[in-house]
């Protein structure tokens, strides 16, 4: 039981004797200087003391009093906070401010919603609630009463929104299947070095896989950074990703395919280095050419007019991060003047892609969104009177 002693001690940040009671450390973070891997180890119920005792008591009854030696262990199927380490991780990263939501377990998927926004027909409640299709990144939150209920519901694996959450996060792979080869943070080594620098400390995860996170904050200022992949478009290089507005990462205490994903530095996010910034930001936009649509010039057709006028704006002043789901509450919104026939929908989808490339969404996010929305308005089509 030794090893378990030492363990309650570092946790607890006291000594601990087999003269007290056994002290509950599950959920609790052992630091790196303490654990053997030199790692974070955030511990689970099957090495604490207290709750191994407990289940030996439940099962083979209480010791006499004068023998007791452990402080009453919690009910096994309870979800408290030391029952649930992941309850306690997600409500530790929302504690950062960053915005958390539900995976499957032991999956990289988001839990809900549990259908494309084509197939969105209103009967999930907070579709429902909003009047249109509610992704993952709307359903991101910071709120713990919505953390409590949630984790406290499943072991979710946890989903970190990197846009609300003002976050950049950097993923460095590992060549797979066994080759050899530069790695992504060798990638991201050498491009730190052709810009005179080196990579400096932030907060990091290691990857089920054995990739690394690194966690920087977006800048106050400059356009809204997206994801990029690889060497495509404005990435960085092979086998160096990054998250950022639209899209998340799977955050420490979670574990995939039986993998966890662990802490290797505690530390705040950096900044996102400058060098980062400029080779992430978006290419300029080409000069844009006013989207001309034709329209009657009766009662109608201002309606029309208008409504084109409101839904672009909508997406022009969506604040960063809100712009796609604005982009796609837009392009339902003209979708069911499209199948209602009061507009084409080549002049819907010219009219969006202009107002998503002003608000800096990139061309496949774009379309994608587009379609998307376009086609869940078309189910319920809108005439417009003459």
């Amino acid at each position: 039981m030794a090893a378990r002693w030492l363990a309650a001690s570092a946790v607890l940040g006291r000594p601990v004797t087999d003269a007290e009671a056994y002290p509950h450390i599950c959920g609790r973070l052992l630091a790196a200087d303490n654990a053997r891997s030199g790692r974070p180890v955030l511990m689970l119920r099957r090495d604490c003391a207290a709750c191994a005792q407990g289940r030996h008591e439940r099962l083979h009854g209480r010791p006499p009093a004068a023998r007791l030696t452990t402080s009453p262990a919690p009910p096994e199927r309870t979800c408290t906070m030391p029952d649930n380490p992941l309850l306690t991780a997600a409500l530790a990263h929302a504690a950062r401010g960053w915005h958390v939501f539900p995976l499957r377990p032991d999956d990289k998927r988001p839990a809900f919603p549990d259908h494309p926004a084509d197939d969105c027909a209103g009967r999930d409640p907070r579709c429902r609630a909003a009047g249109h299709h509610l992704g993952w990144e709307a359903r991101a939150t910071t709120d713990p009463d919505r953390i409590r209920r949630a984790w406290s519901a499943r072991p979710y694996g946890i989903g970190l929104a990197c846009g609300p959450s003002r976050l950049v996060v950097v993923d460095l792979d590992t060549p797979k299947d066994g080759t050899t080869g530069p790695t992504g943070l060798d990638t991201l080594a050498d491009l730190a070095a052709a810009h005179g620098t080196v990579i400096e400390p932030t907060y990091t995860v290691t990857t089920g896989r054995g990739g690394t996170h690194l966690y920087y904050g977006h800048p106050d200022d400059g356009p809204a950074l997206r994801n990029t992949a690889g060497e495509r478009g404005n990435g960085l290089g092979p086998l160096v990703d990054t998250r950022a507005h639209g899209g998340y990462v799977v955050a420490a205490g979670s574990a995939v395919a039986g993998r966890p994903y662990r802490v290797d530095l505690d530390t705040d996010p950096a900044p996102l280095p400058g060098w980062l910034a400029t080779r992430l930001a978006p290419a300029p936009l080409p000069p844009q050419r006013p989207v001309v649509v034709s329209l009657p010039t009766d009662r109608s057709g201002a309606y029309v007019r208008a409504a084109i006028t409101r839904e672009a704006d909508r997406v022009t002043t969506a604040r960063a991060g809100e712009r796609n789901r604005a982009l796609y509450i837009a392009a339902v919104a003209l979708g069911q003047l499209t199948a209602g026939g009061s507009l084409t929908a080549e002049d819907a989808e010219s009219v969006l892609e202009q107002a998503a490339a002003r608000a800096g969404l990139g061309h496949v996010e774009t379309a994608r969104t587009i379609r998307s929305g376009l086609a869940a308005g078309s189910k319920r089509p809108r005439q417009v009177a003459a």
